[in-house]
């Protein structure tokens, strides 16, 4: 009988807390985290996840190119997770006062480990500030705030309801996007963030827009898997019916990861 196939590794960036409050028992600590949802929705589709931890710049251990392409040598895919906003001089702009929470740290890290996974020809899937990054990684830039900028008068991030507030979604016709979702009628998706993308970088091309043209959804033109979703796919459960299911994206990425494994294995 033939050997099964291995299971494919996928890499997940975390997200960062700083300066907890002192009842975390972390005091002048960073937690580096995966949320629950998004792990639990990478491994319901069978791989082993790991998280790829950061590394500070001014810390024990040093950013360099050899660790970054060690992760994307030994992992078969990378998801970049969502979290703070990207410090606008990673797309030459300083920051305004619409700015929200920034980790340049964390964006440096990210750019050079998602650089390192396309150049090793390893599918990347862009969650939310994920999208943003993959955007800004080609070279194109974002607006600080969508509604201080003046793309749009919707609010696309409500605290409050936070994964509870949606819009609809228009798929770029005969789209790659489109193709995962043939049976989509009215496709809708939530929507938690206030900046977005501004100018297109350049080897991307717009799948999707919500309702009052924001992009939605990104995607690299090469022949390597690079997709970015503004909206998160994970939190569309069970309590949401009427949102678009996220398997779909998620086979497509996890398909990516095991055709480059079989094409590296041969």
């Amino acid at each position: 009988m033939p050997a099964p196939a291995r299971k494919l590794l996928i890499g997940l960036s975390p997200r960062l807390m700083r300066n907890l409050p002192p009842e975390y028992g972390f005091r002048n600590k960073t937690l580096q985290y995966l949320e629950q949802s998004m792990a639990h929705w990478v491994m319901s589709s069978g791989p082993l996840v790991v998280m790829i931890p950061t590394v500070d710049a001014t810390g024990a251990v040093q950013a360099t190119d050899l660790a970054v392409r060690d992760y994307a040598r030994s992992l078969d895919g990378l998801i970049l997770q969502g979290g703070a906003d990207i410090d606008p001089q990673a797309y030459g702009e300083r920051p305004s006062e619409m700015l929200m929470t920034t980790d340049p740290d964390r964006d440096r890290f990210e750019l050079n480990l998602l650089r390192a996974f396309v150049d090793a020809g390893k599918p990347v899937l862009g969650i939310c500030r994920g999208m943003q990054l993959i955007n800004v990684a080609h070279g194109g830039s974002l607006y600080q705030d969508l509604v201080g900028g003046g793309a749009t008068r919707a609010q696309h991030y409500i605290p409050a309801q936070y994964d509870e507030h949606a819009h609809s979604l228009r798929m770029r016709e005969d789209g790659w996007l489109a193709s995962l979702y043939p049976q989509a009628a009215d496709p809708r998706v939530n929507s938690i963030h206030h900046q977005g993308v501004k100018n297109l970088g350049e080897g991307l091309d717009v799948e999707a827009w919500s309702e009052d043209g924001i992009p939605e959804c990104i995607r690299g033109s090469g022949e390597s898997f690079v997709v970015g979703v503004q909206w998160h796919p994970e939190f569309h459960d069970h309590r949401f019916p009427e949102l678009l299911p996220g398997r779909p994206l998620l086979m497509s990425f996890m398909e990516a990861a095991r055709k480059r494994e079989q094409a590296l294995a041969a």
